[in-house]
């Protein structure tokens, strides 16, 4: 009807490299800049944002520990037998859910789950946070709910949600609309001291690209991989706490935010930084690029 063909799916590949230098720029002033959600979202993720920051310094955890991110990965490290078959059954509901039969406890070794709860406050302490910070909760609905946050409350008592600082009221327009209250949490992330993802969805990467273009905000991204190794090490003996903690935070010295160029892999897009993650074409001016860009 319009004459525009929308390519579904494929738009974040097709425009992650070789574009001209103008046109990044104009993404990145559309997305970061000219982009606004909605006045009831704005008005409440400001409220949100005010009522954290008269409280102090916060760090923004994105703990992306839900029921249908657990079945779709199909990881269940921590859960109960009954839990598990529970996101089993979940993910076989889905028919294009394509993967079904999966090893979680494989997934996991190669850092492709989230983080749970329980290993999120052993990575917290070990990075230095102590039971002063003050954290603040993006995300829906924690799978095993308050039993599953327990370890991480009571490391940090300081934990705040969306739901715990606003009247209820003020949230009912948004509650069946998972996609708006991750939008208040989206504000929050934004506006936090520290962001921390558990996992690198979609709503990780943006956040951190926005941060980035922002200033280069302090995002610690997890490296999953390593800390499954380390984790399993610490919680089996092996390695002492000080050994633990000082491995982690070796291991993110790099992991922060920091200005680095956009991996690009010609024969593998897939495995390519993403744009919006790393908007490099957007963050310096001039000649002086190479020096903001590391390696």
């Amino acid at each position: 009807k319009h004459k525009v063909v929308h390519f579904n799916r494929t738009d974040t590949r097709l425009a992650n490299n070789g574009i001209p230098l103008a046109l990044q720029k104009l993404r990145c002033r559309v997305n970061f800049q000219g982009l606004k959600f909605t006045p009831q979202i704005e008005t409440l993720g400001h409220k949100l944002v005010r009522i954290l920051q008269e409280k102090g310094p916060f760090v923004a955890l994105h703990l992306r520990y839900e029921m249908d991110m657990l079945a779709f990965s199909g990881c269940t490290h921590g859960c109960t037998v009954e839990e598990a078959e529970e996101l089993k059954r979940l993910r076989y509901a889905y028919p294009w859910w394509r993967e079904k039969e999966i090893v979680s406890e494989e997934r996991r070794q190669q850092g492709l789950c989230p983080l749970t709860p329980e290993e999120a406050t052993l990575v917290l302490q070990a990075l230095g946070f102590t039971k002063e910070t003050q954290i603040y909760i993006a995300s829906g609905e924690i799978y095993g709910s308050e039993r599953r946050l327990a370890p991480l409350r009571a490391a940090f008592p300081r934990i705040v949600k969306k739901e715990t600082l606003l009247d209820p009221a003020e949230l009912q327009q948004f509650q069946n609309h998972s996609s708006q209250m991750a939008a208040l949490d989206f504000m929050v992330t934004l506006a936090s001291n520290t962001f921390i993802p558990t996992y690198d969805g979609n709503m990780a990467k943006v956040v951190e690209g926005h941060r980035r273009y922002l200033g280069f905000k302090k995002s610690i991204l997890p490296d999953r991989k390593k800390l499954v190794e380390l984790l399993d090490l610490h919680q089996n003996g092996t390695l002492p706490w000080n050994d633990f903690a000082l491995a982690v935070r070796q291991a993110h010295e790099k992991r922060m935010g920091q200005p680095f160029h956009r991996r690009i892999i010609p024969d593998k897009p897939k495995e390519e930084d993403y744009f919006y993650a790393n908007p490099q074409e957007c963050l310096c001016e001039g000649t002086g690029c190479e020096d903001v860009l590391d390696p």
